[in-house]
Protein backbone atom coordinates (compact mmCIF):
# COMPACT_ATOMS: atom_id res chain seq x y z
CA UNK A 1 0.00 0.00 0.00
CA UNK A 2 2.97 2.51 0.86
CA UNK A 3 3.54 3.00 -2.93
CA UNK A 4 0.19 4.34 -3.53
CA UNK A 5 0.60 6.41 -0.56
CA UNK A 6 2.35 10.11 -0.16
CA UNK A 7 5.24 8.42 1.60
CA UNK A 8 4.65 10.64 5.04
CA UNK A 9 5.41 7.92 7.40
CA UNK A 10 8.74 6.65 5.19
CA UNK A 11 9.71 10.73 5.12
CA UNK A 12 9.47 10.71 8.60
CA UNK A 13 11.54 7.82 9.54
CA UNK A 14 14.07 9.43 7.40
CA UNK A 15 14.32 12.40 8.48
CA UNK A 16 14.43 11.14 12.22
CA UNK A 17 17.20 8.07 11.64
CA UNK A 18 18.20 8.26 7.90
CA UNK A 19 22.02 7.11 7.24
CA UNK A 20 22.17 9.84 5.04
CA UNK A 21 19.71 12.90 5.41
CA UNK A 22 18.38 11.88 9.26
CA UNK A 23 18.99 13.64 12.39
CA UNK A 24 19.79 10.40 14.77
CA UNK A 25 21.74 7.79 12.42
CA UNK A 26 21.39 4.72 13.21
CA UNK A 27 18.57 5.15 15.66
CA UNK A 28 16.62 2.42 16.05
CA UNK A 29 12.60 3.15 14.26
CA UNK A 30 9.30 1.55 14.82
CA UNK A 31 6.38 2.25 12.45
CA UNK A 32 2.92 2.25 13.55
CA UNK A 33 0.06 3.35 11.12
CA UNK A 34 -2.62 5.56 12.32
CA UNK A 35 -3.60 7.37 9.32
CA UNK A 36 -4.97 6.44 5.78
CA UNK A 37 -3.54 6.95 2.18
CA UNK A 38 -4.77 10.54 2.24
CA UNK A 39 -3.99 11.53 5.99
CA UNK A 40 -6.86 11.29 7.76
CA UNK A 41 -8.17 8.99 10.46
CA UNK A 42 -9.47 9.24 14.05
CA UNK A 43 -9.11 9.71 17.39
CA UNK A 44 -9.71 6.08 18.50
CA UNK A 45 -7.61 4.48 16.02
CA UNK A 46 -5.13 7.02 17.55
CA UNK A 47 -5.34 5.81 20.79
CA UNK A 48 -5.23 2.20 19.76
CA UNK A 49 -1.66 3.21 18.68
CA UNK A 50 -0.97 4.20 21.95
CA UNK A 51 -2.59 1.45 23.72
CA UNK A 52 -0.66 -1.15 21.55
CA UNK A 53 3.19 0.93 22.22
CA UNK A 54 1.98 0.76 26.28
CA UNK A 55 1.09 -2.95 26.14
CA UNK A 56 4.63 -3.58 24.33
CA UNK A 57 6.06 -1.51 26.53
CA UNK A 58 4.77 -3.50 29.59
CA UNK A 59 5.49 -6.94 28.07
CA UNK A 60 9.67 -5.97 27.81
CA UNK A 61 10.49 -2.93 28.91
CA UNK A 62 13.19 -1.07 26.81
CA UNK A 63 14.11 2.34 27.93
CA UNK A 64 14.24 5.10 26.85
CA UNK A 65 11.54 5.75 24.26
CA UNK A 66 10.70 8.41 21.93
CA UNK A 67 7.18 8.83 20.17
CA UNK A 68 6.65 11.09 16.95
CA UNK A 69 3.44 12.09 16.45
CA UNK A 70 3.93 13.40 13.69
CA UNK A 71 0.09 15.17 12.98
CA UNK A 72 -2.57 17.29 14.01
CA UNK A 73 -6.60 17.27 14.47
CA UNK A 74 -9.31 19.40 16.60
CA UNK A 75 -8.35 19.63 20.09
CA UNK A 76 -9.69 16.27 22.25
CA UNK A 77 -9.70 15.61 25.83
CA UNK A 78 -9.34 11.77 24.95
CA UNK A 79 -6.50 12.09 23.01
CA UNK A 80 -4.16 14.78 25.34
CA UNK A 81 -4.89 12.67 28.25
CA UNK A 82 -3.85 9.55 26.20
CA UNK A 83 -0.80 11.38 25.15
CA UNK A 84 -0.36 12.18 29.29
CA UNK A 85 -0.68 8.39 30.33
CA UNK A 86 2.27 7.72 28.13
CA UNK A 87 4.34 10.56 29.36
CA UNK A 88 3.67 9.23 32.85
CA UNK A 89 4.75 5.74 32.09
CA UNK A 90 8.30 7.58 30.70
CA UNK A 91 7.79 8.02 27.15
CA UNK A 92 8.90 11.17 25.45
CA UNK A 93 6.24 12.01 22.82
CA UNK A 94 6.90 15.10 20.37
CA UNK A 95 4.26 16.18 18.27
CA UNK A 96 3.45 18.49 15.23
CA UNK A 97 2.13 21.63 15.98
CA UNK A 98 -0.17 21.40 13.36
CA UNK A 99 0.19 23.43 9.74
CA UNK A 100 -3.05 25.89 10.07
CA UNK A 101 -1.47 28.85 10.75
CA UNK A 102 -3.78 29.30 13.93
CA UNK A 103 -3.32 28.39 17.57
CA UNK A 104 -1.96 25.07 18.09
CA UNK A 105 -3.71 24.88 21.58
CA UNK A 106 -7.30 24.14 19.92
CA UNK A 107 -5.47 20.91 18.61
CA UNK A 108 -4.52 17.86 19.83
CA UNK A 109 -2.20 16.13 20.33
CA UNK A 110 0.06 19.30 20.21
CA UNK A 111 -2.25 21.15 22.94
CA UNK A 112 -1.50 18.81 26.00
CA UNK A 113 1.14 20.01 28.10
CA UNK A 114 2.98 16.89 28.71
CA UNK A 115 3.84 16.16 25.30
CA UNK A 116 6.51 18.36 23.27
CA UNK A 117 5.07 20.48 20.61
CA UNK A 118 7.10 21.97 17.80
CA UNK A 119 6.47 24.33 15.06
CA UNK A 120 8.07 24.90 11.78
CA UNK A 121 10.15 27.10 10.35
CA UNK A 122 12.53 27.59 7.17
CA UNK A 123 15.75 27.87 5.69
CA UNK A 124 15.90 31.55 7.08
CA UNK A 125 14.96 30.72 10.10
CA UNK A 126 11.42 32.21 10.17
CA UNK A 127 7.93 30.62 10.45
CA UNK A 128 7.33 28.62 8.05
CA UNK A 129 4.39 29.37 5.29
CA UNK A 130 2.71 25.91 4.48
CA UNK A 131 0.64 25.93 1.55
CA UNK A 132 -1.68 29.01 1.72
CA UNK A 133 -1.71 28.54 5.53
CA UNK A 134 1.42 27.89 7.36
CA UNK A 135 2.90 26.70 11.14
CA UNK A 136 0.92 27.05 14.36
CA UNK A 137 2.26 29.08 16.97
CA UNK A 138 1.27 30.37 21.11
CA UNK A 139 2.22 29.20 24.50
CA UNK A 140 1.43 25.62 24.10
CA UNK A 141 4.16 25.20 21.39
CA UNK A 142 7.85 24.60 23.23
CA UNK A 143 10.02 25.62 19.98
CA UNK A 144 10.59 25.45 16.52
CA UNK A 145 12.68 23.41 14.33
CA UNK A 146 12.88 23.05 10.54
CA UNK A 147 10.53 22.08 8.71
CA UNK A 148 10.40 23.85 5.04
CA UNK A 149 11.08 21.72 1.69
CA UNK A 150 13.07 18.80 3.70
CA UNK A 151 15.18 16.41 2.33
CA UNK A 152 14.22 12.86 3.29
CA UNK A 153 13.53 9.29 2.04
CA UNK A 154 10.94 8.31 -0.49
CA UNK A 155 9.13 5.24 -0.41
CA UNK A 156 9.31 5.15 -4.20
CA UNK A 157 12.44 3.07 -4.35
CA UNK A 158 15.05 2.38 -1.80
CA UNK A 159 17.18 4.99 -3.10
CA UNK A 160 15.04 7.52 -3.49
CA UNK A 161 14.39 11.15 -1.77
CA UNK A 162 11.58 13.61 -1.54
CA UNK A 163 11.51 16.74 -0.64
CA UNK A 164 8.12 17.79 2.00
CA UNK A 165 7.15 20.53 4.65
CA UNK A 166 5.48 20.73 7.64
CA UNK A 167 5.57 20.50 11.14
CA UNK A 168 5.46 16.88 10.73
CA UNK A 169 8.85 17.53 9.46
CA UNK A 170 10.20 19.89 12.01
CA UNK A 171 8.63 17.36 15.17
CA UNK A 172 10.79 14.87 13.67
CA UNK A 173 13.69 16.94 13.90
CA UNK A 174 13.10 17.29 17.19
CA UNK A 175 12.54 13.31 18.14
CA UNK A 176 15.52 12.96 16.46
CA UNK A 177 17.47 15.33 18.76
CA UNK A 178 16.01 13.97 21.82
CA UNK A 179 16.89 10.13 20.42
CA UNK A 180 20.66 11.84 20.45
CA UNK A 181 20.28 13.61 24.22
CA UNK A 182 18.48 10.20 25.40
CA UNK A 183 22.07 7.70 24.08
CA UNK A 184 24.17 10.21 25.62
CA UNK A 185 21.98 10.46 29.35
CA UNK A 186 19.38 7.25 29.24
CA UNK A 187 18.13 8.45 32.38
CA UNK A 188 16.65 12.09 31.31
CA UNK A 189 13.05 12.75 32.04
CA UNK A 190 10.99 14.68 29.73
CA UNK A 191 11.74 17.72 31.80
CA UNK A 192 14.87 17.44 31.54
CA UNK A 193 15.15 16.70 27.95
CA UNK A 194 12.61 19.59 27.57
CA UNK A 195 14.65 21.95 28.72
CA UNK A 196 17.74 20.67 27.25
CA UNK A 197 16.57 21.23 24.04
CA UNK A 198 15.29 24.66 25.05
CA UNK A 199 18.70 25.28 26.45
CA UNK A 200 20.53 24.23 23.09
CA UNK A 201 18.23 25.98 21.27
CA UNK A 202 18.89 29.10 19.12
CA UNK A 203 17.09 32.09 20.59
CA UNK A 204 15.14 35.68 19.11
CA UNK A 205 16.07 34.33 15.38
CA UNK A 206 12.31 34.52 14.04
CA UNK A 207 10.91 37.81 13.25
CA UNK A 208 7.57 37.78 15.83
CA UNK A 209 5.99 40.10 13.27
CA UNK A 210 4.56 36.97 11.47
CA UNK A 211 2.33 35.85 14.42
CA UNK A 212 -0.84 37.88 15.44
CA UNK A 213 0.09 40.54 17.83
CA UNK A 214 -1.78 38.54 20.55
CA UNK A 215 0.48 35.47 20.58
CA UNK A 216 3.66 36.72 20.23
CA UNK A 217 4.89 37.23 23.56
CA UNK A 218 3.69 33.26 24.39
CA UNK A 219 5.54 32.24 21.42
CA UNK A 220 8.73 30.93 22.28
CA UNK A 221 11.47 32.40 20.14
CA UNK A 222 13.64 28.90 19.74
CA UNK A 223 14.02 27.43 16.97
CA UNK A 224 16.11 23.85 18.19
CA UNK A 225 19.46 23.24 17.35
CA UNK A 226 22.07 20.06 18.01
CA UNK A 227 23.21 19.95 21.55
CA UNK A 228 26.78 21.44 21.78
CA UNK A 229 27.84 18.82 24.52
CA UNK A 230 26.64 15.41 25.50
CA UNK A 231 26.88 14.29 28.84
CA UNK A 232 25.50 15.00 32.76
CA UNK A 233 25.85 18.48 33.99
CA UNK A 234 24.21 20.38 36.90
CA UNK A 235 23.44 23.28 35.92
CA UNK A 236 19.92 25.00 36.64
CA UNK A 237 17.21 25.25 33.38
CA UNK A 238 13.99 27.36 33.54
CA UNK A 239 11.43 28.31 31.52
CA UNK A 240 8.45 30.40 31.28
CA UNK A 241 4.87 28.45 31.02
CA UNK A 242 1.88 31.17 30.18
CA UNK A 243 -1.47 30.84 31.14
CA UNK A 244 -4.28 31.40 28.47
CA UNK A 245 -5.82 34.54 29.07
CA UNK A 246 -8.58 35.37 32.27
CA UNK A 247 -12.11 36.52 31.06
CA UNK A 248 -12.49 40.07 31.29
CA UNK A 249 -14.81 40.60 34.37
CA UNK A 250 -13.45 41.51 37.44
CA UNK A 251 -11.19 39.38 39.78
CA UNK A 252 -11.25 36.89 36.71
CA UNK A 253 -8.20 35.04 37.18
CA UNK A 254 -5.18 33.34 35.20
CA UNK A 255 -3.61 29.82 35.99
CA UNK A 256 -0.48 28.63 34.86
CA UNK A 257 1.32 25.38 36.14
CA UNK A 258 4.60 23.47 35.57
CA UNK A 259 4.98 20.40 34.22
CA UNK A 260 4.78 17.34 36.68
CA UNK A 261 8.37 17.03 37.57
CA UNK A 262 9.16 21.10 37.62
CA UNK A 263 9.85 23.22 40.10
CA UNK A 264 8.13 26.51 40.11
CA UNK A 265 10.45 29.09 40.94
CA UNK A 266 8.60 32.05 40.50
CA UNK A 267 5.34 33.64 39.44
CA UNK A 268 4.14 37.06 37.49
CA UNK A 269 1.46 38.18 35.55
CA UNK A 270 0.60 40.98 32.51
CA UNK A 271 -2.07 42.42 30.92
CA UNK A 272 -1.99 44.58 27.87
CA UNK A 273 -4.28 47.24 29.11
CA UNK A 274 -1.95 47.73 32.62
CA UNK A 275 -5.18 46.91 34.45
CA UNK A 276 -4.50 43.66 36.66
CA UNK A 277 -4.64 43.25 40.45
CA UNK A 278 -1.02 40.96 40.56
CA UNK A 279 -0.71 37.60 40.67
CA UNK A 280 0.22 34.67 44.05
CA UNK A 281 1.68 31.52 44.16
CA UNK A 282 -0.34 29.07 46.21
CA UNK A 283 0.20 25.01 46.62
CA UNK A 284 -2.99 22.94 45.06
CA UNK A 285 -3.13 19.27 45.00
CA UNK A 286 0.49 18.83 45.84
CA UNK A 287 1.28 21.10 43.25
CA UNK A 288 2.63 25.20 42.82
CA UNK A 289 0.60 27.26 40.80
CA UNK A 290 0.91 30.40 39.64
CA UNK A 291 -2.56 32.47 39.71
CA UNK A 292 -3.05 36.01 37.89
CA UNK A 293 -6.08 38.30 38.64
CA UNK A 294 -7.95 40.97 36.12
CA UNK A 295 -8.79 44.51 37.61
CA UNK A 296 -12.01 46.51 37.11
CA UNK A 297 -12.15 47.70 33.50
CA UNK A 298 -9.20 44.82 32.60
CA UNK A 299 -8.82 43.63 29.43
CA UNK A 300 -7.71 40.21 30.85
CA UNK A 301 -4.50 39.27 32.43
CA UNK A 302 -1.63 36.41 31.60
CA UNK A 303 -0.06 34.19 34.69
CA UNK A 304 3.58 33.06 33.53
CA UNK A 305 4.78 30.51 35.92
CA UNK A 306 9.12 30.51 36.28
CA UNK A 307 9.23 26.25 35.89
CA UNK A 308 13.07 25.11 36.46
CA UNK A 309 14.31 21.88 36.47
CA UNK A 310 15.91 21.58 40.34
CA UNK A 311 16.52 17.72 41.85
CA UNK A 312 13.22 18.15 43.78
CA UNK A 313 14.18 21.09 45.88
CA UNK A 314 12.45 21.20 49.08
CA UNK A 315 11.18 24.37 47.92
CA UNK A 316 8.19 26.29 49.75
CA UNK A 317 6.09 29.86 49.30
CA UNK A 318 5.79 31.81 52.35
CA UNK A 319 3.07 34.41 52.60
CA UNK A 320 2.59 38.14 54.22
CA UNK A 321 0.38 38.37 57.34
CA UNK A 322 -2.17 41.34 57.27
CA UNK A 323 -0.21 43.16 60.25
CA UNK A 324 3.11 42.52 57.83
CA UNK A 325 4.65 44.49 55.04
CA UNK A 326 5.44 42.08 52.83
CA UNK A 327 6.65 38.16 53.15
CA UNK A 328 10.18 37.01 53.48
CA UNK A 329 12.95 33.41 53.49
CA UNK A 330 14.91 32.58 56.55
CA UNK A 331 18.14 33.90 55.13
CA UNK A 332 19.97 31.50 57.50
CA UNK A 333 19.21 28.27 55.39
CA UNK A 334 16.90 29.71 52.89
CA UNK A 335 17.11 32.06 49.52
CA UNK A 336 14.42 33.66 47.75
CA UNK A 337 13.99 32.81 44.42
CA UNK A 338 11.03 34.65 43.68
CA UNK A 339 8.38 37.07 44.56
CA UNK A 340 4.33 37.51 44.00
CA UNK A 341 2.45 40.67 44.76
CA UNK A 342 -1.46 40.67 44.75
CA UNK A 343 -3.47 43.51 45.41
CA UNK A 344 -6.92 42.65 46.10
CA UNK A 345 -8.97 45.71 45.71
CA UNK A 346 -6.88 48.59 43.47
CA UNK A 347 -5.23 48.02 40.36
CA UNK A 348 -1.69 47.37 41.46
CA UNK A 349 0.94 50.50 41.11
CA UNK A 350 4.13 50.81 43.54
CA UNK A 351 3.57 46.87 44.41
CA UNK A 352 6.54 45.71 45.71
CA UNK A 353 9.54 44.52 45.09
CA UNK A 354 12.23 41.62 45.99
CA UNK A 355 15.79 43.49 48.54
CA UNK A 356 18.78 41.47 49.25
CA UNK A 357 19.06 40.46 52.89
CA UNK A 358 22.04 40.22 55.39
CA UNK A 359 24.32 38.48 52.58
CA UNK A 360 24.39 39.14 48.77
CA UNK A 361 21.22 36.86 48.16
CA UNK A 362 17.61 38.04 47.85
CA UNK A 363 15.77 37.31 50.76
CA UNK A 364 13.02 39.66 51.32
CA UNK A 365 9.62 40.24 49.16
CA UNK A 366 8.89 43.66 50.27
CA UNK A 367 5.40 45.64 49.82
CA UNK A 368 2.43 47.76 51.33
CA UNK A 369 0.29 46.61 54.20
CA UNK A 370 -2.30 46.57 51.50
CA UNK A 371 -0.64 44.12 49.02
CA UNK A 372 -0.34 40.54 49.48
CA UNK A 373 3.43 39.01 49.29
CA UNK A 374 4.15 35.69 48.63
CA UNK A 375 7.61 34.64 48.98
CA UNK A 376 9.31 31.17 47.27
CA UNK A 377 11.83 29.95 49.33
CA UNK A 378 14.15 26.98 48.52
CA UNK A 379 17.17 25.41 50.30
CA UNK A 380 20.60 27.98 50.76
CA UNK A 381 22.46 24.60 50.92
CA UNK A 382 21.97 23.91 46.96
CA UNK A 383 21.44 27.25 45.33
CA UNK A 384 23.06 30.57 45.41
CA UNK A 385 21.07 33.83 44.16
CA UNK A 386 21.34 37.61 43.96
CA UNK A 387 19.42 40.55 43.03
CA UNK A 388 19.96 42.53 39.54
CA UNK A 389 18.14 45.41 38.71
CA UNK A 390 17.97 48.28 36.13
CA UNK A 391 16.37 51.63 37.38
CA UNK A 392 14.92 53.73 34.90
CA UNK A 393 15.29 57.67 35.35
CA UNK A 394 12.06 59.83 35.66
CA UNK A 395 10.70 61.18 32.48
CA UNK A 396 12.79 59.07 30.81
CA UNK A 397 10.65 58.12 27.22
CA UNK A 398 10.62 54.16 26.88
CA UNK A 399 9.26 54.38 22.87
CA UNK A 400 5.67 53.19 22.13
CA UNK A 401 6.37 49.52 23.71
CA UNK A 402 7.80 50.70 27.01
CA UNK A 403 9.89 47.93 28.01
CA UNK A 404 13.02 47.63 30.30
CA UNK A 405 14.97 44.75 30.37
CA UNK A 406 17.74 43.11 32.52
CA UNK A 407 19.58 39.91 32.20
CA UNK A 408 21.21 37.52 34.17
CA UNK A 409 25.31 36.98 33.96
CA UNK A 410 26.77 34.16 31.95
CA UNK A 411 26.60 31.00 34.35
CA UNK A 412 23.38 32.13 36.05
CA UNK A 413 19.46 31.44 35.47
CA UNK A 414 16.93 33.71 36.10
CA UNK A 415 14.35 32.59 38.38
CA UNK A 416 12.68 35.32 39.24
CA UNK A 417 10.91 38.67 37.49
CA UNK A 418 9.16 41.65 38.91
CA UNK A 419 8.42 45.39 37.81
CA UNK A 420 8.10 48.07 40.45
CA UNK A 421 6.85 51.52 39.73
CA UNK A 422 5.31 54.48 41.67
CA UNK A 423 2.17 54.53 39.67
CA UNK A 424 -0.13 52.31 37.72
CA UNK A 425 0.26 51.76 34.32
CA UNK A 426 2.78 48.47 34.52
CA UNK A 427 1.35 45.63 32.14
CA UNK A 428 3.48 43.51 34.11
CA UNK A 429 6.68 41.81 33.90
CA UNK A 430 7.84 38.14 31.97
CA UNK A 431 11.08 36.11 31.37
CA UNK A 432 12.43 35.74 28.34
CA UNK A 433 15.23 33.22 27.90
CA UNK A 434 17.44 34.42 30.91
CA UNK A 435 16.07 38.36 30.55
CA UNK A 436 13.53 39.75 32.64
CA UNK A 437 11.31 42.17 30.98
CA UNK A 438 8.90 44.64 32.41
CA UNK A 439 6.54 46.69 29.72
CA UNK A 440 4.29 49.73 30.33
CA UNK A 441 1.35 50.97 28.71
CA UNK A 442 2.11 54.54 26.78
CA UNK A 443 2.30 57.97 29.12
CA UNK A 444 3.44 55.91 31.75
CA UNK A 445 7.06 54.55 33.54
CA UNK A 446 8.12 51.60 34.94
CA UNK A 447 10.83 52.66 37.19
CA UNK A 448 12.26 49.84 38.11
CA UNK A 449 12.51 45.90 36.54
CA UNK A 450 14.45 43.51 39.12
CA UNK A 451 15.55 39.58 38.04
CA UNK A 452 16.44 37.23 40.78
CA UNK A 453 19.13 35.25 38.93
CA UNK A 454 20.24 31.84 40.58
CA UNK A 455 22.82 29.12 39.87
CA UNK A 456 23.61 25.64 41.82
CA UNK A 457 26.18 25.69 44.28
Amino acid sequence: QASKCDSHGTHMAGVLSGRDAGVATGANVRSLRVLNCQGKGTVSGTLIGLEFIKATLEAQPYAPLVVLLPFAGAYSRVLNAGCRRMAQMGVVVVAAAGNYKDDACLYSPASEPEVITVGATNSEDQPASIGTLGTNFGRCVDLFAPGDDIIGASSDCSTCFTAQSGTSQAAAHVAGITAMLLSAEPQLSLAELRQRLLHFATKNVMDTAWFPEEQRLQTPNSVAGLPTQLGADKQLYCRSVWSARSGLTWHATAVARCASAEEMLSCSSFSHSGRRLGEHMEDKDGQKQCVAHNAFRGWGVYAIARCCMWPRAECWINASSPVAEGAGCSPRDHVLTGCSFHSPAVALGDSGRPVAGLGSGPSHCASRMEVMAHALCCPAADLECRVKERRVKEHTSLGSAGKVMVSCDDGWTLTGCNAHSQNPGTMGAYAVDDTCVAASIPGSSTAVVIAICCRSR
